[in-house]
This record gives structure tokens, sequence and C-alpha cells, in this order.
């Protein structure tokens, strides 16, 4: 009899592309039933702080401090951008030293993306939490001054008549010669060690097949894209599941570690002390 296995991912291309083969049966899951769904990483945020999420889940590599007390991070399925990441954009150019006074849309307040800004930033801007899909009509729109991009809108922008202020991802990696850590995947605690190794080699195993069979695994990522292009999703999809996707590393760790505990040293984060890793082998 099968142990099934609930996951969740965010409803963005690249996190479906990664696990197209377990959604779809393609890979010897070693006697696991995975069961996916899709969700809003700032929902699986809040849920993981309170325990009450899925068994594997994404989470922003942000909130992995409030969430570690249930779950520990596992080595494959993370997206890291290497000199790129969220973007903020705006109807007119304007400089970086303006931004410190403008109205931000944000997508959640526990989302890496919310951290990276303000560590860039020094401050904490004022700010509007709106769906990460609204962002980009809120700031077309002249509802709010500035937006802070995730997702496939970092593609996007363009098509609203929108201008790039700043990429956060290459912010990062010019100030830490790293890649920013974005969207983690996650294992909750309390399995004992053979099933936990055997779920993150299964996890690993299906972003392999994916990177493998790319165009299959491309259509499917397109069912989460909200509409866009095959060689918008192409680009995305490259953009965050690459070999740190396969497996963190030490350089992937260390990006992570970093990350958080500068946004703890700035008072943004609780104590990272607790987040721990789960390894494939």
């Amino acid at each position: 009899m099968s142990e099934t296995i609930t996951l969740a991912h965010s409803p963005d291309p690249d996190d479906a592309f990664m696990f197209y083969a377990l959604a779809r049966g393609e890979i010897d899951t070693e006697g696991l039933d995975f069961q996916t769904e899709a969700a809003d990483v700032e929902s699986l945020n809040r849920r993981g702080a309170a325990g009450d999420a899925f068994d594997v889940t994404a989470f922003s590599a942000a909130a992995m401090p409030a969430v570690a007390e249930h779950y520990k991070i596992l080595d494959a399925g993370s997206s890291l951008g290497r000199g790129f990441g969220p973007i903020v954009v705006a109807r007119e150019p304007r400089g970086r030293d303006s931004l410190e006074a403008a109205r931000f849309a944000i997508p959640g307040t526990n989302t890496s993306a919310w951290l990276a800004l303000r560590l860039a930033l020094g401050t904490t801007p004022k700010h509007e939490c709106l769906p990460f899909e609204a962002i980009l009509d809120a700031v077309e729109a002249g509802e709010l001054d500035v937006g802070l991009v995730i997702h496939e809108g970092q593609l996007t922008y363009g098509d609203h008549r929108l201008n790039r202020i700043l990429d956060l991802g290459r912010w990062w990696t010019d100030e830490t010669g790293l890649p920013l850590p974005l969207g983690v995947n996650a294992i909750r605690r309390g399995f004992d060690p053979e099933l936990e190794t055997r779920i993150a080699r299964v996890v690993s195993r299906s972003i392999r097949y994916g990177l493998e069979q790319r165009e299959d695994a491309l259509a499917y990522a397109r069912e989460f894209g909200r509409g866009i292009s095959r060689d918008r999703a192409d680009r995305f999809v490259g953009m965050y599941v690459n070999e740190l996707t396969v497996s963190l590393g030490v350089e992937g760790r260390r990006a992570i570690e970093i990350f958080l505990a500068m946004g703890y040293r700035k008072g943004h984060l609780p104590d990272p002390s607790r987040v721990e890793f789960v390894a494939a082998e």
C-alpha cells in the first residue's frame, strides 16, 4: 500500500515545471503517492507558520525562520536568481533614491522579495499588500506609485508600459556574489529519516526528469502561467530551474543562510538558527 504525500507548489511556471513528473506519474516514486496542489505562496507561508500546511510545500525563503518549528528545507526544489530576481517597476522612470518615499504594491510581507527590498533600501517603505497578479495593473492604473513584482511579471511588466527601476537579484549578487534565494521546498518535520530521504530523492528525480523532458514539462507548466507564451514560459523556467534547483549544494545553502542572517541582523526576521536542510542521499 502506497503512502500518500501531499505536495503544494506556487502557481507559477517554474514550480509547476519541477513537479510535472510527479503530477503526471512519469517517474518511480518509490511507493509514494504524491498528491499535488497549487496555492499562493503567501498563503502557504502563513499556514506553515501555524503548522497547518502540506507534507512537502513551497515557502518563501524569507519565511523559513517563522516555519522552522514545523518544516525543514529540502535540498531539491529551491528557486534562486543568479543576477536577477524580483523587480521594482513604475509608470515613469525614477531614481532609486525616490523609492524610500514611494507607496509600494507588494505581494506579501512574508515574501523573499519584500525582505530583499528592505535590505536593498535600508528602510521599510509605505506599502499595501495585493495579490501578486494584481500588482502590475494597480501600478499601471496609478493606484500605487511602484510595484514589487514576482513570478512571470518579471517578464511581462513591459506589456503594462511600466519601467524597471531596480532588479533585486542583481543588487543582491552585486552585494554578496551569491544567487538570491526566493522560494524553497520544505518537508514537514516528523517523518522517520528513511522516509524523509526517500521523499527528498523522489522530488529531486522529478526535477531532473522535467529538465530532461523539457517540452512536455513546459507544456504542463504553461497551464499555471496565466496565459504567458511558450517562449516566455521557457525563459522563466530557465531563470529559476537550474543546477541549484536540483541540489542547493554548498553555494545554495550559503546563500540562504546569509540572506536569513542578514534579515535577522536588520530586525526583519526571527532567529534563523533552527532552519535545517535535508539531503536526497
